[in-house]
This record gives C-alpha cells, structure tokens and sequence, in this order.
C-alpha cells in the first residue's frame, strides 16, 4: 500500500490531470466528502488531501509515502528525511523580492515581511545583508505600504497583486514548482512499487 499527499488548492487542481495519465484517479464523490483518506481507482494507493506546507511534515514521518509540495514548500521545511524525485513543471511561479518603486534596500538593517523566512534570510546572507524578518502569513503587500517593512519576499505569479498595490518586482530568489518526494525509508522498502510510479508520472510529463 502506497499512501500520497497532496497539497490542497491550485497545486491540486494541476496535480490531478498529471495523477490520471500516469493511471490513477479519484472520484469528484470522494474529493467532494468530508473523508481523511481518500481511496483511488487503484486499491493499493491511498492518497490525503492537506494543507502544502504539511505535505513535507507528513512525508518526512513516514505518515504518507510520497508527496507533491512546491519548492518553496521544501525549502522552508528544510526536506529532512526526503528525497526529491521529480520536477513536475506544474504550479509555476517565482519567489521574488519587492517593493515600493523607490524603496532603498541598502540600509544597515532591512526590515523584511514574509512567511518565506528561511529562504529571506538565506537570499540576504549571500548578499551580505543584513535583515529583520517580520513573519506574516498573509497580505505581504501590506507590509511596505504602511511602513511594517522595507520590502516583502513572496511568491510572484502574473504580478498583478503587485502592481495593484503599487509595488514591482525587484531580485529573483528562485523560481518554484510543484515537486514529486519520498519518504527515504520508503524509498528502500517499497523501491519497486515507487520506482514504478515514477516512470509512469516521468513519461506523461
């Protein structure tokens, strides 16, 4: 038995089509029910609906076998105890810095929003820059707008939220999509039947 973990949302949405030419669907009767565990066309694959940043957690316990999660997902969760096995090119965006058109950002000490910390502080180390990471969990583009920070870092699809608030993109951190993990015990113990799934989500890529 193989359990998945799929991230609830838009990865979701992009995640099912791709689950089905690799062979395995589920019924609109069980996304639509209140169930935990969700059963497939196939009886030896279990999958789970959650929260993207819980996919990881999940998976690293060995609570779910294998995972989609985007990569800015992992980074943050820091993927200990998990393999990355597959781009799946779904869920694109970028991982940006912005803000206000004339914003400095060559302080002495930059005052930064976002719910990306790990990955904020790592992108302003390498510059030598040093930060105060405000944590939020939402409406980043609030943030320079009424003076909480210098700038945010988040996630940047078509750049109209920015532009609506009247803040512009400024330094690429990474560009972000939706990956295929593993459970490295799993891995080992069930290597056949994973590897098998592998090759049929690879070769409808």
């Amino acid at each position: 038995m193989l359990t998945i973990a799929l991230s609830k949302g838009r990865i979701l949405d992009q995640t099912l089509p791709l689950l089905e030419k690799a062979g395995l669907s589920i019924s609109k009767k069980e996304l639509e029910s209140r169930k935990l565990i969700l059963d497939t066309n196939l009886k030896d694959i279990k999958v789970i609906v959650i929260r993207a940043s819980d996919v990881p957690v999940f998976v690293q316990h060995g609570a779910a076998d294998l995972g989609i999660a985007g990569k800015d997902v992992l980074i943050e969760h820091g993927a200990n105890g998990i393999f990355e096995l597959l781009d799946l090119g779904i869920s694109k965006c970028r991982l940006m810095v912005a803000s206000k058109e004339n914003q400095s950002l060559s302080k002495s000490t930059l005052k930064v929003a976002t719910k990306y910390v790990k990955s904020a502080k790592e992108h302003f180390f390498k510059k030598g820059q040093q930060v105060e990471v405000i944590k939020l969990s939402g409406a980043m583009e609030l943030a320079p707008i009424v003076g909480l920070s210098d700038c945010i870092v988040d996630l940047v699809d078509t750049g109209n939220t920015l532009e609506a608030n009247n803040l512009i993109p400024l330094e690429l951190i990474c560009d972000i999509s939706s990956r295929l993990i593993v459970n490295s015990a799993a891995f080992s113990t069930k290597h056949s039947q994973i590897n098998d799934w592998i090759k049929s989500i690879e070769k409808n890529l």
